[in-house]
């Protein structure tokens, strides 16, 4: 089959699909729906007639976007379009997830498989409520136990739908913690001694301040008479 033909077929499965479909499957369904044809379509015709449509819907004509994400391909309104949608979808589309389950969240994407013991040990206070409201978005799964530990817990990792919520493709596609970090470094100030005395223009008769031994700020004039003024900081 021509490009142009194989073409529509992708968008029409990828639109009516109700979750993300990877090349290979988007390959079986059309060879499925076209089974009395001699010539099967193959993967690398399939991919690449998905990264033309994928060029035909990252132009400004088009108010949505085809993106490979949660493990597989589909279309997605488009970011400048958020509002509007939200208009449409409420409360629901716009709840967000609370702190305490984005920082659950947060450990289990980086340290699945992960058990709650060691969410817990990592939050320092108990995860049981945040844990299984992510359970119930289905954001996270129970892949099994942690066979080498006593008890034999429950170990969590997240789910295809975590990654369709979060827009990517794989955990391989979270931002490193290190460039997390990065962005949150505050260099420290330098101290410059000279800042904290009088110029160098400064007469002999201008008085300068500094700390004695009580604590106390110290007005320490400079002139023939030597006078000093203990002054208590407020």
């Amino acid at each position: 089959m021509e490009h142009s033909s194989i073409i529509p077929h992708i968008e029409v499965l990828i639109f009516a699909s109700e979750k993300p479909l990877t090349a290979l499957e988007i390959t079986e369904l059309i060879n499925n729906a076209f089974a009395f044809l001699e010539e099967r379509v193959t993967l690398d015709q399939i991919e690449s007639c998905i990264e033309g449509i994928i060029e035909k819907y990252a132009t400004e004509f088009y108010p949505f976007e085809i993106r490979e994400s949660g493990g597989g391909y589909q279309f997605l309104t488009k970011k400048d379009y958020h509002q509007t949608v939200a208009q449409l979808n409420g409360d629901k589309f716009l709840k967000r997830l609370s702190t305490a389950a984005l920082e659950t969240l947060a450990i289990i994407a980086y340290k699945q498989p992960v058990t709650k013991g060691e969410i817990e040990a990592i939050r320092g206070v108990n995860s049981d409520y945040s844990v299984q409201k992510l359970l119930e978005k289905e954001l996270i799964i129970i892949s099994g136990r942690n066979e080498k530990m006593p008890g034999h817990p429950l170990v969590y990792a997240t789910s295809k739908t975590f990654m369709d919520y979060f827009g990517i493709n794989s955990t391989d596609d979270l931002p490193k913690i290190k460039e997390v970090l990065a962005e949150q470094l505050i260099e420290g100030t330098i101290i410059n001694p000279a800042d904290f005395t009088s110029n160098n223009n400064a007469t002999e008769d201008e008085a300068t301040l500094q700390i004695n031994d009580s604590g106390q700020l110290e007005e320490n004039n400079s002139s023939d008479e030597d006078v000093n003024t203990d002054r208590e900081v407020e």
